[in-house]
């Protein structure tokens, strides 16, 4: 392409359909970060913090936290619903909470529960440790926190001990089983508590989390055990405890349809059973808000169908005629919304350490004498390759004469040297029937994977087990963007490796023009230039879930913020030191002090035994002592 911009690549990468704004192209070709949802005048760009950490020799790769974003979100989605309830003339309010499994990193949750505050933003726990660090924070008074999960008798007790400091606690029950328990520690506890209902939902969802709803769900009750936990509830001399109705179909719901659908059928129960007289005042319709993280702006499982005002007005409209139809008074609407706050707010960034490529060391090809006619065969075919137009012949008989020659090798009929030369041919061959198909006007699935397997992998200093987990395990897009070179068209179209020993380590679907992309667009390495890229959306879930894999541990972490009276627009708040080789170590049961003591005895006898110099076996101890408090990363100068 001629005359490339930035505007093309914002095109090209679809940051401004994934980004919800947050992120954009400079006109010096930098990546920017625009905290303040869109606005240039306060960019930061990531080239730069880059440049700063690299001088204070901070090691990538590096998770960077824009915590400004974060507060954003929080803000965003608070005055959204704020919003969808003025238009619809909505009798009542919203009291969202932040589910906490999405990321409980202290420094995340922090940030969250300052934004939220003026809000009454509240928080929601699904285990027992969870509860023990949302019961630290100095939420408002009229902030909820919701205790979600299968609970022992000690999550219970947790959550009554919340009670009687007065908060807003309300303990979810999601078996029947829990209420006996649940009432019994009140009593002993002496204190009232709040509970919550799940019910059990029949709306069936599409995509990676359907099974949270329908008969074959994990949690809650169904309607016959709703009325039930009622009775009981009643019985035991808490009728008044009851005061809130949830529900939860999935996570990342792509269809805005699926959102209706649930909540008509859970504020029916809820209209209905407040009919009955149970003094309900909330109703929690879970998460699944979604995050477009292939920008496409539609159904797939990856997007989202709908905007976060498309999202607040279906649900408070909804609620709104079916109250007014029960002449049921508006609940208080809760929402367990934790992707779509923290998702945007990080990004890993990398430096791409080298490329893979199968034909990155060829040889000489020229015909030598008593060459096998086998490897002549390939040579022509090259020679003869401008002479014909049928590129799937040629195909087919370059990969069964490949094959005949590894054949012949493994026979013994060919040297060495004459499976490198057939190797290189084979591959040049491949490459020249690429190019030859760029103004074809068909090209054979045979063909399109043959110009994916020629596709080289940059190598990238990361492991995707510990920092983009979901990619791995269920196939997730997230977006990928180089940080500079932006002005300039990328001319390579590539896939990503990692550095872990395994070979699913890699990526190899991208955020297209179109939808997915099997291969990523990004530009020639440079000599004695570093060039890094950026993985996207990652806030979300990645931080918690990625796992030690090849024992590569935590990242690098800074926190990023706005200053737009210093020059670069930004500051670096706090750094977090990521894991040492010695701390995943350490995970597995190794004793630090004793390796480094086993070794230097192995050191000590291979110098006695003169295998060794005194001075080199000291130089090899520090080394190794100092190995174990170094980044698990590959270091880079």
């Amino acid at each position: 392409m001629t005359n490339w911009t930035t505007d093309d690549a914002e095109e090209l990468y679809r940051i401004p359909y994934w980004s919800d704004g947050y992120f954009g192209a400079g006109a010096d070709g930098q990546l920017l970060a625009l905290p303040d949802v869109g606005n240039r005048e306060a960019p930061i760009a990531l080239q730069s913090v880059v440049d700063e950490l690299r001088e204070q020799n901070v090691q990538f790769p590096v998770v960077m936290r824009f915590h400004d974003i974060l507060k954003n979100r929080v803000r965003q989605l608070n005055e959204t619903f704020a919003a969808a309830i003025a238009d619809a003339d909505y009798q009542s309010l919203y009291r969202g909470v932040y589910p906490i499994k999405v990321n409980q990193m202290r420094e995340v949750v922090d940030e969250i529960v300052d934004a939220g505050r003026a809000y009454h933003y509240g928080l929601e726990a699904g285990s027992k440790p969870e509860l023990m660090a949302v019961l630290t924070y100095d939420t408002s008074e009229e902030a909820l926190i919701v205790c979600n999960g299968y609970k022992d008798e000690d999550y219970m007790r947790l959550a009554l001990l919340g009670r009687k400091l007065g908060r807003n606690v309300i303990v979810v029950i999601e078996e029947f089983n829990e209420i006996a328990t649940l009432l019994r520690l009140a009593h002993e506890m002496d204190v009232q508590p709040m509970i919550g209902l799940r019910v059990k939902m029949r709306v069936k969802t599409e995509g990676r989390w359907s099974e949270s709803s329908g008969e074959r769900a994990k949690f809650g009750l169904t309607i016959s055990g709703i009325l039930k936990a009622v009775e009981l509830i009643k019985a035991q001399g808490y009728a008044d405890a009851i005061r809130l109705l949830h529900f939860h179909i999935g996570s990342q719901l792509s269809d805005i349809r699926y959102v209706r659908q649930a909540v008509q059928e859970a504020t029916r129960v809820y209209a209905r059973l407040v009919k009955r007289g149970v003094p309900l005042a909330y109703l929690d319709i879970g998460g699944g808000l979604a995050v477009d993280y292939d920008g496409t702006r539609s159904r797939s499982h990856s997007s989202m169908n709908y905007t976060m005002a498309d999202y607040a007005a279906a649900v408070v409209g909804e609620v709104k005629q079916i109250c007014d139809v029960e002449n049921v008074a508006h609940p208080t609407l809760v929402s367990e919304s934790g992707r779509a706050i923290t998702a945007h707010h990080s990004c890993v960034v990398m430096q791409v350490m080298g490329e893979i490529s199968n034909n990155a060391n060829p040889v000489a090809t020229g015909p030598v004498e008593d060459e096998d006619i086998l490897v002549t065969n390939m040579h022509d075919l090259l020679t003869n390759l401008d002479d014909t137009k049928n590129y799937q012949d040629v195909y087919n008989e370059a990969t069964w004469l490949f094959d005949d020659i590894l054949h012949a090798f493994k026979l013994g009929v060919l040297r060495l040297e004459e499976l490198a030369r057939s190797e290189t041919l084979y591959w040049q061959l491949l490459s020249a029937i690429s190019h030859g198909l760029d103004d074809a006007d068909f090209v054979s699935e045979d063909l399109r994977k043959m110009q994916t397997s020629l596709k080289s992998q940059y190598l990238c200093n990361f492991s995707l087990f510990q920092s983009a987990a979901d990619i791995w395990a269920i196939d997730q897009v997230l977006p990928v963007v180089p940080l500079t070179r932006l002005n300039e068209e990328p001319t390579r179209h590539v896939t990503l490796a990692d550095i872990t020993c395994d070979s699913d380590g890699r990526i190899n679907q991208f955020v297209g023009p179109y939808g997915t992309s099997a291969t990523l667009p990004l530009h020639n390495l440079v000599a004695e230039q570093s060039y890094y890229i950026g993985l996207f959306l990652t806030g979300a879930y990645q931080d918690v879930m990625g796992d030690t894999h090849n024992l590569f541990g935590r990242l690098n972490e800074v926190h990023v913020f706005c200053d737009t009276k210093d020059p670069t627009g930004f500051f670096i708040e706090e750094f977090v030191p990521g894991s040492s080789a010695g701390q995943v170590l350490q995970v597995m049961q190794y004793n630090q002090p004793a390796m480094a003591q086993q070794v230097k005895a192995i050191i000590d006898r291979a110098v006695a035994s003169e295998k060794l110099n005194s001075r080199e076996g000291v130089k090899l101890v520090d080394f190794y002592e100092k190995c174990l408090t170094s980044y698990t990363y590959l270091c880079h100068p």
